[in-house]
């Protein structure tokens, strides 16, 4: 009886050279003695088989993000931080790419929210020989790794259109090493560079670009300190293009005179869902895995605290409290920040969240509630006390622990030191500095057409990028690209030719 299914494929060779092959391994050694095989090696480490049979860009990028050492700051299973093809859904619900694979242009932006540098280049950016240098130079070291996406149809293979990271080259063949993750299909094989560069070439149908390739490396610094826009709730699609498109036109036909008449005019315009736009970065774990801090957990949130710190030192801060505090007297006030900054409201939607994340079901339609949290100061050794709030989250019927270390400030006005064991109010992150660093973000000519010139004056001076402390700095240009990386796929712009905005840092 005939067995149903698929068991592999041929590799049509020519044009391909199979790597398990005697010729494969013949340019293997040659490509590895002419130092073209230097990234190979921590690409192989990580080397993964797709999932689902259109998986092949996430399992691309989650070999490629592994490869380069990059954290992704939430835990996969366990104890245990590590890229998997269901962490990569900012970008495009998994659902629809299981059934419709993804795009270039939502693979750079993948990239991009799991903390990499990307450079996206389509083959109407470029050219053959530009290709070239780009495989050679990445080929070379083992900190930049190449993700191709092309039409298999190229090389004689079953199948369109296809992504795969390339794992060497040999110069004198001028051949790529092309790691393929459908192994159930293809092995990896050799192919010569002119043919892939022509695979490349094809149009994509369901953007009408053609393919291309891109460099992905790694960020000089962690691209998400403690704030961070959320692609995750319904809001953001709006919220991003208030913030964008709209914010600039209100600025310039409203007659204003104060910082306190601009803060409102952004402010209360805001939906009323906004507050899930932007999310403080709160780390959860389960409560079960150590009561005590690791190195690395205390150094996140030591550089957390750190950006707590100077956002609150900004004179923009004082103007951005001030405004919350005449918002909250006013018993008309419907604003979506008007609510307290309660601790323990703020951790019943992260600890459910978090709970999600650990349960691997973040992203889809979970309904979830906290059933009790409670608030502890735990000692650290060589440091004051982290606050940790401590929740169970039932789920689908089952129920979850969560614990969520909480960055917090020190708050002079409370009468609070740096070595006070008691909880200090408002210490940890809140509506005035989600506010506050939501306005720093803004670009610079969001401000340009406030009609009074001194309030201008001021403002640009409040908001100014030079000013601010560089750990802040980083923070706000984090915002910014992530505020115009929203925006374009919003705009549906993400597969076009320009992937990845250049952010001023004025």
């Amino acid at each position: 009886m005939a067995l149903a299914g698929l068991y592999r494929r041929v590799l049509p060779s020519p044009p391909a050279v199979e790597f398990a092959s005697t010729e494969g391994k013949k340019l293997f050694a040659e490509a590895l003695q002419n130092g073209t095989m230097e990234g190979f090696f921590k690409l192989i480490s990580c080397f993964q088989t797709q999932s689902e049979p259109a998986y092949c860009g996430l399992a691309s990028l989650s070999m490629v993000l592994n490869a380069l050492a990059i954290d992704p700051g939430r835990k996969w299973k366990g104890p245990w931080r590590w890229f998997d093809e269901s962490m990569l859904d900012c970008c495009e619900p998994l659902e629809k790419v299981k059934e419709e694979g993804i795009t270039f242009g939502k693979v750079a932006c993948l990239a991009h929210c799991a903390g990499a540098n990307v450079q996206a280049i389509r083959t109407s950016q470029g050219s053959l020989e530009d290709f070239r240098q780009h495989i050679i130079r990445c080929t070379s070291s083992d900190d930049c790794h190449v993700i191709t996406s092309y039409n298999r149809k190229a090389f004689g293979q079953t199948g369109t259109g296809h992504f795969s990271p390339i794992g060497g080259y040999h110069k004198g063949s001028d051949m790529a090493l092309i790691l393929d993750t459908a192994r159930f299909k293809y092995p990896p094989h050799w192919v010569p560079l002119q043919l892939l560069w022509e695979a490349m070439k094809y149009e994509d149908p369901a953007t009408g670009y053609p393919r291309g390739f891109m460099l992905i490396s790694k960020l000089q610094r962690a691209p998400s300190l403690l704030y961070t826009l959320s692609c995750r709730h319904e809001s953001w699609v709006q919220t991003a293009k208030y913030l964008m498109d709209d914010v600039p036109i209100l600025l310039k036909k409203a007659n204003l005179n104060t910082v306190q008449d601009v803060l409102s005019l952004i402010f209360k315009s805001l939906l009323s869902n906004a507050g899930d736009f932007i999310k403080w970065v709160a780390e959860v774990r389960r409560p079960e895995e150590n009561s005590a801090l690791s190195k690395e957990e205390k150094e996140r949130l030591a550089i957390k605290e750190i950006v707590l710190q100077q956002i609150r030192e900004t004179k923009l801060y004082k103007y951005v409290s001030e405004w919350l505090s005449d918002m909250r007297s006013c018993c008309c006030n419907a604003s979506a920040f008007s609510g307290k900054d309660s601790l323990t409201d703020i951790a019943a939607s992260v600890c459910c969240q978090g709970a999600l994340l650990l349960a691997g079901n973040l992203g889809r339609d979970n309904k979830s509630c906290l059933k009790e949290t409670c608030v502890n100061n735990v000692k650290s050794n060589g440091g004051g006390p982290i606050t940790v709030v401590s929740g169970t989250v039932v789920s689908e019927g089952g129920e979850q622990g969560v614990d969520m270390l909480v960055p917090t400030s020190p708050s002079k006005s409370h009468g609070c030191n740096a070595g006070s064991s008691s909880f200090c109010a408002i210490a940890h992150p809140g509506h005035g500095d989600v506010l506050t660093i939501l306005s720093l973000a803004l670009f610079t000519n969001s401000w340009f057409d406030i009609s009074n010139k001194k309030l201008l004056d001021e403002i640009r001076a409040l908001v100014s990028f030079q000013n601010l402390p560089d750990v802040l700095q980083e923070e706000v240009l984090h915002l910014r690209r992530q505020l115009m990386f929203l925006k374009k796929c919003k705009d549906k712009e993400v597969d076009g030719d320009v992937l990845l905005p250049s952010i001023s840092m004025v």
